[in-house]
């Protein structure tokens, strides 16, 4: 067999394992079998469940109008795959090319796609996450256990962290007309995303629905009684709070634990690849048979200083789980990079929050459209004087205009005159972001809509600062 004809085969007639069998490893599989992969393709996924989708899980399935086992993600087409659900990945051996499972078992492959995602951080204390009463939302199962514990009338429910999850959860125990309280250890909810300018803007809209927002803040214990049932929260500003629902919402960390010592580029902050998805090891070597894809993956993008940006959303582990998907089984001429323009959403307390771009990369933050004081808005941010992200507060009719001022390098602030804009103007201000040195709560949350034939990408220098 010829050194083309081996290579061929490898691509299209190998055995493919893709870690992960969530929204990415099941978009990725399908990606390969209709593009022609014919080999063996095993799935290995750490939940008993086949593939489900996560985003109903703080919305619908919280206010009870879905069953949290009516999740499934439908089927593109029909899967010939190994299933090996309910078993965790514990380790990796890239020489021998082996993947090691919890249950004992190694899975051999020719190419590995890596598309782990996250979970959810767990209260720090052991013995207070173990009281009745105290939640995180990432599973099936979470968000089952959080809607009957929610259907029996909690007296007050405390979440703690006001990110997107923690809003929207927050968002689903106002429409239940249940009491809450939500704990910020920012100044406004969602400021680690969108900053202090239309973090307010939130903290506004919160309490305009009953929220006890409380910013600011942190817990620093929680209480049980004697039956081990959560009662009471310890803040750190000296008072008490009543509870016996607790939900901790601090964020997510990603699934890298079991590749200590893999010798991949691995850790915290999730696994570097490059823009088409190949993982790069500990020496910053990029290898050509593990692929990366999904809310654990970091990868440069050209559009934002090439900055290695991990994602956390429904879109982006679409898209780069069908781009990863592609370049495994195609030639080196053949591949593509996966170029996409951020975007994420959110629904609560009755308003549709969309974006564009990456906001936290923002200095500065115009009111292009709508007014603050009435939460409908266009907020366009900028960086080194070019338009780097928009954020809608129930204007998404606004965001294909600014995806393609993001994607032309359009200057900021904004040139044009708005026909709807309030006494804000288009006057910059500071996007007030947290200082990224300290912990933050609450991952940037964001989805990709555009088909990857359609995409081009033209190279701008950056400008030179002129405004003072």
């Amino acid at each position: 067999m010829s050194g083309d004809t081996s290579l061929e085969w490898l691509r299209r007639e190998g055995r493919i394992v893709i870690v992960g069998a969530s929204l990415a490893g099941l978009r990725a599989a399908e990606t390969l079998r209709k593009e022609g992969f014919a080999g063996t393709l095993t799935l290995i996924g750490d939940e008993p469940h086949e593939p489900y989708d996560r985003p109903p899980l703080s919305k619908q399935v919280l206010l009870g109008r879905a069953a949290a086992e009516r999740t499934a993600l439908p089927r593109r087409a029909a899967l010939d795959a190994h299933w090996r659900l309910g078993v965790a990945a514990t380790g990796l051996d890239m020489a021998a090319k082996r993947v090691r499972l919890a249950d004992g078992d190694e899975v051999p492959y020719d190419r590995l796609l890596i598309a782990t995602g996250v979970h959810a951080r767990p209260w720090p204390n052991k013995a207070e996450a173990r009281l009745d009463g105290v939640f995180v939302l990432r599973t099936r199962e979470d968000a089952a256990r959080l809607r009957r514990r929610l259907a029996a009338s909690p007296r007050r429910v405390l979440v703690i962290g006001a990110g997107f999850t923690g809003s929207e959860i927050a968002s689903a125990c106002r429409e239940r007309g249940l009491p809450v309280t939500v704990a910020e250890r920012g100044e406004a909810p969602l400021v680690g995303a969108l900053g202090g300018v239309v973090g307010r803007a939130a903290a506004e809209l919160q309490r305009a629905h009953g929220v006890d927002l409380r910013c600011g803040i942190m817990v620093t214990a929680l209480e049980g009684d004697a039956a081990g049932r959560l009662r009471q929260a310890q803040l750190s500003d000296g008072t008490a709070l009543d509870a016996d629902v607790a939900v901790v919402s601090l964020g997510a960390s990603r699934n890298t634990e079991w590749l200590a010592g893999s010798g991949l580029g691995a850790g915290p902050r999730g696994i570097a690849c490059d823009a088409g998805c190949r993982a790069f090891d500990v020496r910053g070597i990029v290898t050509d048979d593990v692929f990366v894809a999904g809310d654990v993956a970091r990868s440069p993008h050209a559009l934002f200083g090439y900055q290695f940006l991990s994602l956390e959303h429904w879109g982006n582990a679409v898209a780069q789980a069908e781009t990863a998907a592609h370049n495994m089984i195609s030639s080196s001429s053949q591949r593509r990079p996966h170029l996409w323009v951020p975007a994420f959403w959110s629904a609560q307390f009755g308003v549709n929050i969309k974006s564009v771009g990456v906001p936290s990369l923002g200095e500065e933050i115009v009111v292009a459209q709508g007014s603050l004081a009435d939460h409908r808005f266009t907020c366009v941010y900028g960086y080194q004087d070019r338009v780097i992200a928009a954020v809608t507060f129930d204007q998404t009719k606004w965001l294909d205009f600014y995806r393609h001022q993001i994607e032309s390098a359009a200057p900021f602030p904004p040139v044009y005159a708005s026909v709807d804009h309030r006494p804000e103007g288009l006057r910059p201000v500071p996007a007030e972001f947290p200082d990224p040195s300290l912990p933050t709560h609450g991952p940037t949350v964001t989805v990709s809509g555009y088909s990857p034939t359609d995409q081009q990408l033209t190279f701008t220098p950056a400008r030179t600062r002129s405004r003072a």
